[in-house]
């Protein structure tokens, strides 16, 4: 019976109160055979009551509790933006500092200014920013509100139907109806769809970026819902999961009136900002509102970071407090002094009320306090928001680059952090994930092996090696849009939607039908070339040429497929026919996999079409093509693919039944010279094809209805691109998906049987476990099969051991095929292909059913569901029999290698930190240069600590004895090493250094402590390799190198596995990539291809550093020098706190007068071109070094500050000494002389100028003297009993102010002239070089350049040597594992020359070049010898298909030696 209306929610109550363990209504059976009870804490979980007439009174108790599901993003009200923008504001001690000096000038006894003027600077700075935060939060109101105010459909129980209302209406357990194309408003358990399976389709781009289409399930219990879902019908209880921010994880049950229980996961929440896509109608219940959804938890928004530049910023604002406090300490005690020479009270010492003085200490300490007030100015307050404006600026120039603009994605780069710009100028380190940031993340098939043979695909390999073609083959399309097709295709085919964007034929050997590109609008004549809806759908991902010898083999075994049945027992499982069979189909199932078409792209296949409809084979399309005289495009048709009706004549009933020992051992590896026919299953389907014959006339040809635009090509909706390239694979092998339900899943063979298949379960992918598995029934023999997918490292561990096995010759088989298929993987690594494992097993009908029991409890279980879930996969997904495996490819980014070398030169050390298998990641560092060719590479893996701690240090003493210590500015753990530095020519024959380290051996350096040890070996290592790392560990890297070695860091990444990382480093950068937005939205910086990392840190992170860091600089010394102006005016006036200039125009000096040039300084200046900073990016070390800005410069400008307050000063003083004029007329040209010199030397620091600079510059002049005339024509009473009425017109009308005026700046800025003179002229920086190209001609600029560049990487090359990239790692490696030595002598070091690549560019025909062989070794510090020498020659690439195998006595040089032992 159902839950009492009454005591329902009072039980939860009571049961929480009381602690008691369990209730009668609680009971579930987990995997122990008895029923065990369990609690339940609503603080720990959520129990949501349904909104209808049953539950209502408890609802109402229960949604008071929960978050409604209005947001609210903005940070203040209309009564709280005051107070609360205020409070945040003086969390700023420099803030805080200027209200302390303005409540001390409001003080009678140390008033210096008029209160009001003193307020008045601080009040400028706080309104500005209260401004600023105030339209930020604005703009986020009117958001808020557009997305509150948007309409949904709820149900309302007094009605009984579901009305329109606001999102902000929605409450926890309210029913939800949502349409197609609708936004989903909340998180919501999926109850009701209108697919007939209980699947609903989700679009989550805009919550992570992807564009493919996910499915969510109706939760168990009602998918066979033959009627419309009716809320008043649904009786049961929800308890889930408290709300959090994980998107990917979700548990909970329901509770139904019974007491039984149904467990539910994330595959049936809808999450919040996700678009309900090719489903008409889905129905569910709101199970977290509001800011409890997972999507309004992960919003965190903008990231606000110190700068580093803040920070030496800040410790700079403490050395000017110190000045300040010496200079008003010396004015306190002079005050002290000046009054003890008077024997009698002075006139202006005026008594208080009682007649009495104030004492001298006390009168110098009210002295000391005035002087604070009086040079204020000496802390910049103005300073804070001019770097605010400024990082506005650069950051609008950053966003507007068309180089950082990606044409493809439509996409410039993302500033989401405002106020670390500067930092992309100081990089040390950069770590960087691989797949997806320094390759496309395109899957594309390569190779594969069977059985231990080996299929190397050839013709495949050669279609990749001209991607363009691929992608634009405007030649071919052109001709075949100029072909006469009568417009009674385009009629017939009216029926079927969004069909525009046509696209041509194809030069990779295979047919496609002209619907290739689609647009979700439905018009049949749109030919634009718009992007596909489609992910993981590009030509160069979809295209698989097939192997010919593989092709034959694919033909029998889908022949021999349809010999099976229930009465007949399958071959053996070591048959290659079989295995071959299997293999595919496990290709073609094992995935989640949508299908749609491309006249429907977002609408599920789920009914495949008739086999029998009769279509056109390839000999009649080869007929038409030879008709209408394309030749060539009818060249594409190759010969060697014949029709499927050719195919089923030639074969007949000649089904082998037997394979010979020599078939299943004639291994196609490396070696196979094969020939790729070009065949590709047609995309119109070939399996329909049945027709055969002559070729009837021209006209009937084009008549035919049924030529294929009936049945449109497939297209494959895919959660990764690796699932995507595998179901390609065998679509190219005509093993193809037609249609995928919740229960079952469709393929088509190729003679066209179709063959449907129970789907039992699938075990989806996770990181854990690393595999996939599904468990179908097969529709011929009713066997239940499992068929598993996952990592190589995983799925060996998994096979059933071959000593099990009682018959001694299939002991024999299964241990050949294990050893050459762990071959053929090694060989893939090294050819950085990404490698999958396929394998299968044989359940009996009483194992499933008792597993799947176990299963529907683990699912059912709340506490500790995870676990039992794994547990039960484990039970299932062991003793596998091995059937092949995969190469894929992820293909290099274009621009890669050049930006690594070139950031390499610019000192930056760039380590990968990747999940990756450690030979694909060795693979992929030499083709994108991060290793070189003459590196000497060491390869610790190990589990042990005592021999990880040996093997660093054995390494660390190899390479200290040929490459000296440390470099003098390294520091470790803050001790500075040794300075000495190996000789010059020890150093041009010494190799570079490669580490590769796995996951398992950063976990015992991490637990060991050997965090110093490590650290100190990756100083003298060129390139650091982390394979196999976790998220955890490639974050606790990026904080150990950043806090340990005190550098400035940057991640960079493109998946939610680099969110830990990028978050860990000084600087995260974001890929816009294939992955999602997950990476992005941590990210201060995201771009779309790592090679715009080369400008944006080479040419925008110079810039930004330079321009922040001098106008910083000269920030401080323009307010040293004006405030010394009045320190110096003290000595003379008795130290009493008095000023010689008004009031008035000290303030205008800050806030106008001198505050426009500075801005302008800061976001336009360019020390050194752009051109230049490609050119050498050696320059980008002046950032990684402060050139611009640190301790010595700063004192350097206050030395000059100084200096330069002196002349201004004392020359004016010195020219109306003994004259009887005033204060102010004396003032006056004081702060007219300041002006210019300020002004000057801020002209002298510019080196760009522009119309701009001009204007600011001269009009910043003419500002004061216009303000100053009309201020002291209109001041009569301004500042009485002194005014300065008509000082400045009398100023101007002496000759002798122009001439104080015009020398008094000379005098003052020639140090600093001559300075800038020496070196500029004598300058031997890398800056002043590069300053001096940049003035040249064009020509000259380029020759000395390229000459620049000679001397800085001497090129050692040997006559006639042509030294070039490949794949293969062509140089000594050393695999440090726990191993046998080989000799008791130490090998010799060979020293192996520098070679240059003078402009060589990687590319993927890599030639192979000479190899060099080489050793190093090292030693334990027992003396005995650890690392033997690896001498290994280049695999190089597989030319042609095929591998030139090395000597015996040579080994790969990242291969596992035989005689190594992993501890």
């Amino acid at each position: 019976m159902a839950l009492s209306v009454d005591s329902s929610w009072h039980r939860w109550q009571w049961r929480v109160k009381d602690g008691l363990p369990w209730s009668a209504s609680e009971i579930t059976p987990l995997l122990s055979p008895e029923r065990q009870r369990q609690s339940y804490n609503l603080r720990q979980q959520r129990v949501v009551f349904p909104n209808n007439r049953i539950f209502h009174k408890d609802w109402e108790k229960v949604s008071r509790r929960y978050s409604s599901n209005r947001i609210c993003t903005t940070r203040y009200t209309l009564l709280t933006f005051l107070p609360q923008n205020l409070f945040e504001q003086f969390h700023r001690w420099a803030n805080l500092y200027f209200l302390f000096l303005v409540i001390l000038n409001w003080m009678p006894s140390m008033e210096v200014f008029h209160r009001e003027i003193t307020m008045l600077p601080l009040a400028v700075v706080l309104f500005i920013i209260m401004v600023k935060d105030g339209m930020e939060d604005f703009k986020r109101y009117l958001f808020d509100r557009e997305i509150n105010c948007s309409h949904i459909h709820i149900y309302e129980r007094k009605e009984q139907s579901y009305m329109q209302r606001h999102w902000k209406d929605v409450h926890v357990g309210d029913f939800i109806q949502m349409r197609c194309n609708e936004i989903i408003p909340a998180d919501i358990l999926l109850l009701f769809s209108s697919d007939p399976s209980g699947i609903c389709h989700l679009e989550t781009a805009n919550l992570d970026g992807e564009t493919n289409l996910k499915q969510r399930r109706v939760v168990k219990g009602f998918s066979q819902q033959e009627a419309q879902f009716k809320p008043e019908h649904f009786h049961n209880t929800i308890v889930c999961e408290k709300p959090n921010n994980n998107l990917n994880k979700f548990k909970g049950y329901m509770e139904h009136p019974d007491k039984t229980r149904t467990g539910f996961g994330s595959e049936s929440l809808l999450l919040r900002g996700c678009t309900i896509r090719n489903t008409e109608m889905a129905i569910g219940i709101v199970i977290y509102a509001g800011h409890d959804t997972k999507a309004m938890l992960n919003n965190s928004g903008p990231r606000y970071k110190r700068s580093k530049i803040e920070r030496r910023m800040n410790t700079d604002v403490f050395s000017c407090i110190g000045l300040l406090f010496v200079m008003c300490l010396i004015g306190a005690v002079g005050h002290s002094l000046w009054n003890r020479t008077f024997e009698e009270h002075p006139p202006f010492d005026v008594p208080d009320a009682n007649g009495d003085f104030l004492p001298l200490a006390l009168g110098g300490f009210y002295m000391f306090l005035t002087m604070i007030i009086l040079l204020q100015v000496l802390i910049p307050i103005s300073l804070y928001v001019s770097i605010e404006l400024v990082k506005l600026g650069q950051v609008f120039f950053l966003h507007n680059d068309l180089d950082l603009y990606d044409e493809e994605t439509d996409v410039p780069i993302q500033c989401r952090a405002l106020n670390i710009t500067e930092d992309l100028g100081q990089i040390q380190y950069i770590f960087s994930d691989k797949t997806g940031t320094l390759t496309e993340n395109k899957m594309v098939f390569r190779r594969c092996t069977i059985m231990g043979s080996e299929f190397s695909h050839q013709e495949n390999a050669k279609r990749l090696e001209t991607p363009k073609e691929l992608d634009s083959d405007s030649e071919g399309w052109t001709q075949y849009q100029c072909l006469p097709f009568p417009s009674r295709w385009a009629q017939g085919s009216a029926t079927v939607r969004g069909q525009g964007g046509a696209q041509p034929l194809r030069r990779c050997h295979s047919v496609q039908v002209p619907i290739q590109r689609h647009s979700r609008q439905r018009s049949v004549k749109h030919y634009e070339n718009s992007q596909p809806p489609v992910a993981f759908s590009s030509p160069i991902e979809k295209d698989v040429a097939p192997d010919k010898s593989l092709l034959t083999k694919v033909r029998n075994a889908a022949l021999w497929l349809e010999t099976l049945s229930d009465t007949k027992p399958a071959k053996p499982f070591l048959s290659t026919t079989s295995s071959i069979a299997d293999f595919f189909l496990a290709l073609t199932i094992c995935n989640s996999v949508m299908v749609s078409t491309t006249t429907e792209p977002r609408q599920r296949v789920t009914i495949p079409s008739s086999t029998n409809t009769l279509g056109m084979s390839l000999e009649k399309i080869h007929q038409l093509f030879q008709r209408l005289k394309l030749s060539s495009l009818s060249q594409s048709f190759s010969s060697t693919a014949p029709s499927d009706t050719d195919l089923g004549e030639s074969l007949g009933t000649n089904i082998p039944t037997t394979d010979s020992d020599e078939r299943d051992d004639a291994s196609v590896c490396s070696g196979c010279s094969s020939t790729d026919g070009g065949y590709r299953s047609s995309t119109w389907e070939q399996g329909d094809i049945l027709g055969s014959g002559e070729g009837p006339p021209l006209e009937e040809v084009l008549e035919a209805p049924t030529l294929g635009l009936g049945s449109p090509e497939l297209c494959y909706e895919a959660e990764s691109p690796d699932e995507a390239a595998l179901v390609h694979a065998a679509h190219a092998y005509s093993f193809t998906l037609v249609s995928r339900t919740p229960e079952q899943v469709t393929v088509r063979l190729p003679q066209g049987t179709c063959l449907t298949f129970d789907l039992l379960c699938t075990l989806g992918f996770d990181s854990v476990r690393k595999r996939m598995s599904v468990v179908v029934r097969h529709p011929l023999t009713g066997e239940i099969i499992v068929y598993t997918k996952g990592a190589d490292s995983v799925i060996m561990d998994l096979l059933e051991d071959p000593a099990c096995v009682t018959d001694s010759n299939v002991e024999k088989k299964l241990r050949k095929i294990q050893a050459r298929t762990q071959k053929h993987l090694d060989l893939y690594a090294r050819d950085g292909l990404r490698t999958l494992c396929i394998a299968k097993k044989v359940v009996s009908e009483e194992d499933f059913q008792r597993w799947a029991s176990l299963r529907r409890q683990a699912e059912a279980a709340l506490d500790n569901r995870e676990e039992l879930l794994m547990e039960t996969a484990q039970h299932l997904e062991n003793r596998l029999t091995l059937l092949g495996a995969t190469g894929i490819e992820d293909r290099l980014q274009e621009g890669v290698p050049d930006t690594i070398a070139a950031l390499r030169e610019a000192g930056i050390q760039i380590w990968v930190l990747t999940g990756d298998k450690q030979e694909t990641a060795i693979n992929i560092a030499y083709s994108c240069r991060l290793l070189d060719q003459t590196d000497t590479v060491y390869t610790i893996n190990t589990e042990n600590q005592e021999t990880c701690e040996s093997i660093l240090n054995g390494i660390l003493e190899e390479v200290k004895q040929f490459h000296g210590p440390l470099k003098p500015d390294r520091k470790l753990f803050g001790f500075c090493m040794p300075s000495e530095t190996p000789s010059t020519a020890s150093v041009a024959v010494v190799p570079e250094v490669g580490l590769v380290i796995d996951g398992k051996t950063l976990s015992v350096i991490f637990q060991g402590k050997l965090e110093k040890k490590f650290l100190e070996l990756t100083q003298y290592c060129r390139s650091i390799l982390c394979c196999r790392s976790t998220p955890l560990q490639k974050s606790m890297i990026v904080k150990l190198v950043r806090d340990k070695l005190s550098v400035m860091t940057l991640s960079i990444g493109d998946g939610a596995n680099d969110v830990s990382m990028i978050q860990a480093a000084d600087i995260g950068i974001g890929i816009l990539g294939q992955e999602g937005l997950q990476a992005v939205m941590s990210s201060d910086f995201a771009i779309s291809r790592f090679s715009h990392l080369k400008k944006l840190l080479l040419v925008h992170g110079h810039w930004c550093y330079s321009r922040l860091a001098r106008m910083v600089v000269y920030f401080f010394y323009k307010n040293l020098c004006y405030v010394n102006l009045l320190f110096w005016y003290q000595f003379f006036c008795g130290f009493s706190g008095s000023t010689m200039i008004d009031y008035w125009q000290m303030i205008f000096f800050n806030l106008f007068f001198t505050s426009l040039p500075p801005l302008i300084f800061g976001i336009l200046d360019k020390d050194i071109s752009e051109e230049m900073l490609l050119a050498l990016p050696e320059l980008y070390k002046s950032g990684q070094n402060s050139e611009y800005y640190n301790l010595s410069t700063f004192w350097i400008s206050a030395v000059d500050a100084f200096y330069q307050s002196l002349i201004c000063f004392f020359i004016p003083y010195l020219t109306y000494k003994d004259s009887d004029i005033d204060i102010f007329t004396f003032g006056t040209p004081i702060n007219t002389i300041a002006l210019t010199t300020i002004l000057l030397h801020q002209a002298m620091e510019m080196k760009t100028w522009t119309v701009i600079h001009v204007l600011v510059l001269v009009g910043s002049f003419l500002t004061y003297f216009v303000v100053t005339l009309v201020y002291n024509a209109t001041c009569v009473t301004c500042n009485s009993p002194i005014n300065p009425y008509w000082v400045m017109e009398d100023q101007l009308s002496d000759p002798t102010f122009y001439l104080v005026c015009f020398l008094t700046p000379v005098v003052a800025l020639l140090p600093r002239y001559f300075f800038l003179s020496v070196q500029g002229t004598h300058g031997n920086s890398l800056i002043s070089k590069a300053q001096k190209l940049d003035k040249l001609p064009k020509d000259k600029r380029e020759l000395k350049i390229q000459s620049w560049r000679s001397k800085q990487r001497p090129a050692l090359v040997p006559e006639g040597a042509q030294p070039t990239l490949h794949p293969g790692p062509p140089v000594p490696a050393q695999d440090f594992r726990a191993s046998t030595p080989k000799s008791s002598s130490p090998p010799k070091v060979k020293h192996m020359e520098d070679w240059e690549l003078h402009g060589k560019r990687c590319s993927r025909d890599h030639m192979r070049d000479e190899p060099h062989s080489g050793g190093s070794s090292a030693k334990f510090l027992s003396g005995e010898h650890l690392l033997g020498p690896s001498r290994a020659m280049s695999p190089g690439p597989y030319s042609n298909g095929q591998i030139n195998v090395p000597r015996p006595s040579s080994r790969g040089s990242h291969r596992r030696s035989q005689s190594t032992l992993t501890v």
